[in-house]
Order: structure tokens, then sequence, then C-alpha cells
């Protein structure tokens, strides 16, 4: 029924959720959160008195996709530049970025955590003099962990 309260029946919406950078714990409103998302390549590997003509496979590196985060441009706000801005040769300022899937409440229900995150790629606006769509900037975050959690 319409109006009823979240339960275990329903998947969870997608559209509520938080993203905090760095340790501040200042949380940072995006637009959209997208690849979030890990991948193990397999090794295939054959005994030599092995009696079967084939391989079997094992689980090898672990390998993470780049995450890549949309939000608005705001008024003096150039924080991400600053970051990106930032990068030297192996002197890069690497945080953990939390991302958090919240309930009506507000209250976390799906945690994923980065570790040692840092911009690979900035991303500005396009410029239309005929649209009224917002100023939109995307950040693409390289990062070395992937941990999800249950609840906050």
């Amino acid at each position: 029924m319409a109006g009823e309260a979240q339960d275990k029946v329903w998947p969870l919406p997608k559209f509520y959720f938080k993203v905090t950078i760095g340790s501040q714990n200042n949380s940072v409103a995006f637009q959209e959160v997208s690849g979030l998302d890990t991948e193990t390549q397999p090794i295939e590997y054959r005994h030599s008195d092995n009696k079967e003509f084939s391989t079997i496979k094992m689980p090898g590196i672990v390998k993470y996709g780049n995450v890549t985060l949309k939000k608005g441009i705001f008024v003096n706000d150039n924080n991400f530049w600053k970051w990106y801005n930032d990068i030297k040769m192996n002197t890069i300022k690497r945080e953990t970025v939390i991302i958090q899937l919240l309930d009506e409440k507000g209250i976390p229900t799906m945690t994923w955590t980065l570790a040692n995150a840092w911009p690979t790629k900035l991303t500005g606006t396009d410029l239309k003099s005929d649209g009224n769509d917002i100023a939109v900037e995307t950040l693409e975050l390289a990062h070395e962990g992937l941990t999800i959690t249950n609840g906050g």
C-alpha cells in the first residue's frame, strides 16, 4: 500500500544517498554515483599429470573500477580542482571516500568505502547558450579497495 514504511519486502530506492570525502566528515551533495564495481581476474592452471584435458580456474588479482561522481557546480566551489591540482609524481593526497545509501529516515542501510581514493579525471560542465540545465562537473576517482557493509 502507498505510504507504508520500508520493510524487508521491497528493494531499496537508490536516490537518497550521502557521500563523505576525507576525514573532515563533510558530506558532499552529489547528483550521481556510478562505478561501484570490483572484478577478480581468473588464473587458469593445469597440473602436468592431470588426466583431464582442461584447466582449473582460481581467483587471481582483484581489480577495482574507477568511481564516477557528478555534482552541481556552485559559486566559489573549487575544492575538486584544488585536489586534482595537487597531483604530482608519486605525491598525491589520497582520501577515504564513504558512500552511504540512506533509508527514509536518513539512516544508512548500505555503506561503500573506497580506500586511498584520488582523482584521475575532472570534467567541467558543458556550456550551451540555449539550454536551461544546471552546470554539472564530473569527478572520476581511482581507489585501492572497496568494502561494503550493511547499516552505518
